[in-house]
């Protein structure tokens, strides 16, 4: 006889019998850190982090850890201040998930966010996206139909009513909570 402690995002068998649970995905949703403006010569594409973004990304990289939002992977813009991002957050937490720079999501509408996500394996049971506003705030508008601030660093943590990644849509998604860094800090 076996016996198995429920658990979500999976088919849980119970007393030898299959039991349909709900299958979700979840999604975490980052902002960038924030970036610097000191080099005038640098494109957008090119600007890397400031020294509060370079605080600010381990930060929420142990804040992850310590609540156990671990990401099967990470999917990154690659502009500098989103790599930077990804890369410290990714460093600070231990996890030892991929990291993918996928140049979609660099000044990506809802919509681009939504073909990147939909391509994700689906024996991923989480995936983190890092990318930028406005994109970022009108995709978790899009996925749960709540507008939510997302200052830089900002994380959210959605919970998707999805089997497949490549089922994401318009409202599938609820909003289980966000982290903003300067919530979190003492000023």
């Amino acid at each position: 006889m076996k016996l198995y402690v429920p658990v979500r995002n999976a088919v849980k068998t119970i007393l030898g019998r299959t039991s349909p649970f709900k299958s979700m995905k979840t999604l975490f949703v980052m902002r960038h850190a924030k970036s610097s403006w000191e080099d005038v010569g640098l494109s957008d594409f090119e600007r890397p982090l400031n020294d509060r973004g370079r605080r600010t990304a381990p930060f929420m990289g142990e804040l992850m850890r310590k609540k156990g939002l671990e990401p099967a992977i990470i999917l990154s813009s690659p502009a500098e201040r989103a790599k930077q991002t990804a890369l410290k957050v990714k460093e600070a937490s231990g996890f030892s998930c991929e990291l993918r720079f996928d140049h979609r999501i660099y000044e990506a509408s809802p919509h681009s966010l939504l073909q990147v996500v939909s391509e994700i394996v689906d024996s991923h049971a989480s995936a983190m996206l890092v990318g930028h506003n406005p994109g970022v705030e009108g995709f978790i508008r899009f996925l749960t139909g709540n507008l939510q601030p997302m200052p830089t660093a900002a994380l959210a943590v959605l919970d998707l009513n999805i089997k497949k990644w490549n089922g994401i849509d318009d409202g599938c998604g609820e909003l289980q909570d966000i982290f903003r860094p300067k919530d979190l800090t003492p000023s």
